[in-house]
């Protein structure tokens, strides 16, 4: 929580107005498992780039190597970079519910052992590959998973955020230069990638596309989760449903995504921010990311969506839905004013490096 207000600090400072117990063993799983991937190091003394720059590094990983199989601290080898790819030196990471999700192989057919998985984190640049002129050595950078090449014809449109090459695809596990893996076990077994990012590492090689070089004054502990929990959050108030000033929203799921679209509905102008969540505790939390009321369905007998409808006179102008539940985004939609009101499923900002680059330092 502490991560996400600073997050809001950064955001309010420079934006306009306008329960899983599998979880919480995940966590720990991963968190014993990674203890000693980097400390308290002063930045000057990570790597010497003089170095590395070019050569196939050695380092420590959390490796994966089947359904829900305990994290193995692993000595890996590294290769450096090939074209238009970018090696970075991974300070920080977090974790979201897609990691869990992936460590479960929920989706048989996006399944690939041994692999790193991880997609938030914030790092230095190592080195660059050929053909890169937008990064270099020594550069504060934020893994992205839905990448921009910036020229193709998804990148110039402005209704989509969904690049031809470098978007988010979770059956990906190679590199999109060769389709070869650029990690491997110190007796050259392959290990796979994971959402164009694998950040559960010491050091991760991606398209140079799926990295945002960020502010370096930057708190860095607290700037991983801009690689998707914030920006996802926010970019669901302020693009996918672009809330106006005055509406109303209400916000199903208050974890870490719906407390940032609580954000973005507030700096977009909102006057009504309605949180909807079964933990009673989200209510002070909600408050301190905007929310003017909330709603906990165990409260009450009657549906949620009857209950909004009174408070709002027929309706909310829009509602984001942020639990990925069949059930709860029914309620989700039901809430919505009839005629007008608009609901947004679980949608990502459009474009992480535009708004990283160009609003959220």
């Amino acid at each position: 929580m502490a991560m996400l207000l600073q997050a809001r600090r950064i955001l309010t400072q420079t934006l306009p107005r306008c329960n899983s117990n599998s979880s919480q063993a995940f966590v720990k799983l991963l968190g014993s498992a990674s203890r000693g991937l980097h400390g308290n190091v002063p930045r000057s003394k990570l790597f010497d780039p003089n170095a590395t720059s070019g050569n196939v590094i050695t380092c420590n990983a959390a490796v994966v190597r089947g359904p829900k199989q305990p994290f193995l601290m692993e000595t890996i080898r590294v290769d450096p970079p090939k074209k238009m790819e970018v090696r970075i030196k991974i300070l920080y990471t977090s974790i979201c519910h897609t990691d869990l999700s992936a460590w479960k192989g929920e989706n048989e057919a996006q399944r690939a052992y041994p692999r790193i998985l991880g997609h938030e984190a914030v790092g230095l640049v190592e080195s660059v590959g050929e053909g890169v002129t937008d990064l270099k050595a020594g550069d504060h950078v934020i893994p992205i998973f839905n990448g921009e090449c910036g020229h193709c014809p998804y990148c110039t449109n402005k209704t989509t955020n969904l690049c031809q090459t470098y978007r988010v695809n979770p059956f990906k596990s190679v590199m999109e230069n060769d389709g070869k893996c650029r990690f491997s076990t110190m007796n050259g077994e392959p290990i796979f990638h994971f959402l164009n990012t694998s950040t559960f590492t010491e050091y991760s090689v991606l398209d140079s596309a799926c990295a945002v070089k960020i502010d370096p004054n930057a708190y860095l502990k607290k700037m991983s989760l801009l690689s998707c929990g914030v920006s996802t959050g926010v970019g669901a108030g302020w693009n996918a449903a672009n809330v106006q000033a005055g509406s109303s929203v209400a916000i199903f799921g208050l974890g870490a995504l719906g407390l940032a679209a609580s954000e973005g509905a507030r700096a977009r102008g909102a006057s009504e921010i309605i949180g909807v969540d079964i933990n009673p505790e989200k209510l002070n939390k909600g408050k301190e990311m905007g929310m003017t009321h909330f709603v906990n369905p165990k409260d009450s007998s009657k549906p949620v969506h009857q209950r909004i409808r009174e408070m709002t006179s027929g309706g909310v102008d829009y509602s984001i839905e942020c639990a990925g539940n069949v059930e709860v985004l029914r309620e989700a939609f039901l809430s919505t004013h009839d005629g007008w009101g608009k609901t947004v499923v679980f949608a990502r900002l459009r474009s992480n490096r535009q708004a990283l680059e160009g609003k959220w330092h």
